[in-house]
């Protein structure tokens, strides 16, 4: 496996991945994201207690699960980063806080719009709750730390360990509710043996979670593919691109 991706250790390399890669992400991300929202908003039935309520979970718990996933993605490039000296690692890494930033918003969010029609207030201090508060901070921590740093390959590192340090939350996230006694209800979807919630709804559900996967995917090597390029100015390649898009521009 690491010799299939040590090619990609290269900028250039990695900028073609992201170029061919990306127009698939949001093409994947477009079709299930509409019919998922659709099927989910439009035609899944209402849930026996909570009505049409419910129906906030086919944006809250994709965009939840999906925050502390692109933080383990996080980790897992800061260690290529650290153990192997990717710099492309550390751009990967950067590319996904502020998308992964942006998912835990979502998911404080629509959990608190969630949460006042079933439990009465917007916020409670509920172990699940405060941790994934922690998790937004962090990933606010690590896109800042990251800024600080004139040398982005410094930055890059110290960013990484943070991100590494940062890494023990997400269990502390997922068990919460079985460590604490919450509000917030248990596993669902993640029950695979038997889920706690009917199949006509559990379907589009995880059509928006493979949509918003996709979404974060196309995001990142978006950010990733305009990183490279800053990073990179001076390199003879991105300067015959540059060239080659100004040529193109004229000629049309």
């Amino acid at each position: 496996m690491w010799k299939w991706l040590h090619p990609y250790a290269k900028t250039e390399r990695a900028y073609q991945l992201c170029q061919i890669l990306q127009p698939w992400f949001w093409a994947g991300a477009l079709l299930c994201l509409a019919v998922g929202t659709v099927w989910g908003l439009a035609f899944a039935p209402q849930d026996y207690q909570q009505g049409d309520s419910f129906r906030i979970i086919y944006i809250h718990v994709p965009s939840a699960i999906l925050s502390m996933s692109t933080y383990v993605a996080m980790a897992v490039a800061a260690v290529v980063g650290l153990v192997w000296q990717w710099r492309t690692a550390f751009m990967a890494m950067i590319a996904m806080a502020p998308v992964g930033a942006v998912m835990t918003f979502i998911a404080l969010f629509t959990g608190a719009a969630w949460g006042k029609p079933m439990w009465g207030a917007w916020w409670v201090w509920d172990a699940r709750l405060t941790s994934e508060l922690i998790l937004l901070f962090l990933y606010l921590g690590v896109i800042a730390l990251y800024g600080a740093f004139d040398d982005k390959l410094q930055g890059g590192k110290a960013a990484g360990v943070m991100a590494l340090v940062g890494v023990v939350n997400v269990p502390i996230i997922h068990y919460s509710v079985e460590w604490w006694n919450t509000l917030h209800q248990g596993a669902t979807i993640s029950k695979f043996d038997k889920p706690s919630i009917a199949p006509e709804m559990l379907w589009p559900l995880l059509l928006n979670l493979l949509g918003f996967a996709l979404f974060i995917a196309a995001v990142t090597v978006m950010r990733m593919r305009n990183e490279i390029i800053l990073r990179e100015m001076q390199r003879p390649w991105v300067k015959a691109m540059a060239d080659k898009a100004e040529g193109d521009r004229h000629a049309v």
